[in-house]
């Protein structure tokens, strides 16, 4: 009997003011149960980190994505979000038989494919690209937050906290905030 390999793909980052979009595609071995696993937004950090190195030690292939603030400001946050999906799919060093995609959209791929809503909390392949990409993407935020501190991207991730955009309006953006996220927080300090 021939094996299936199902590829769960998601992505993170899409309502932060700064920073890239990240996804991750992952493939688990069939019948793999990681106790735990689910959507990364109702994981602690430290649970997130722990599945992580599960993930990346039990899954046959995983693949990371990342499209910049650049090409979000340019193609739009939805399209971005899809544009950084397939490529950590069309990346899997396994051809998957079958994709399951965190949301309700489909990707721009010929390999068959589902898209399901909450995936990212039913489907275990879908959890673990959560996963993966959610801590992928903050650990590449606490580098930038050594770059640009006082925006204080260890703790806020690029997310539009107060002290996030009290320090936009403060110092201007820096060269990872997406534009058209934080046009509004300029134009008030311009006035």
């Amino acid at each position: 009997m021939q094996k299936l390999y199902i590829a769960g793909v998601d992505e993170v980052g899409r309502g932060p003011l700064a920073g890239p979009v990240m996804a991750a595609a992952v493939i688990l071995p069939a019948g793999l149960y990681i106790e735990g696993l689910r959507d990364s937004k109702k994981l602690t950090p430290k649970q997130r980190q722990y599945l992580h190195d599960i993930i990346l030690d039990k899954a046959l292939a995983v693949a990371i994505a990342s499209v910049d603030h650049e090409r979000i400001d340019e193609i739009n946050i939805r399209m971005a979000a899809l544009e950084v999906m397939k490529q950590a799919v069309l990346s899997l060093n396994i051809q998957p038989d079958r994709v399951m995609v965190d949301g309700r959209d489909t990707l721009d791929i010929t390999i068959p494919q589902q898209a399901v809503i909450g995936g990212d909390d039913l489907i275990a392949c879908i959890s673990a690209a959560s996963v993966v990409a959610k801590v992928t993407r903050d650990r590449l935020m606490v580098q930038y937050h050594d770059k640009y501190p006082q925006y204080d991207f260890v703790h806020n991730k690029g997310y539009g906290t107060q002290k996030h955009i009290e320090a936009i309006k403060k110092y201007g953006i820096c060269p990872i905030h997406r534009i058209t996220f934080t046009k509004k927080f300029i134009s008030e300090v311009q006035m």
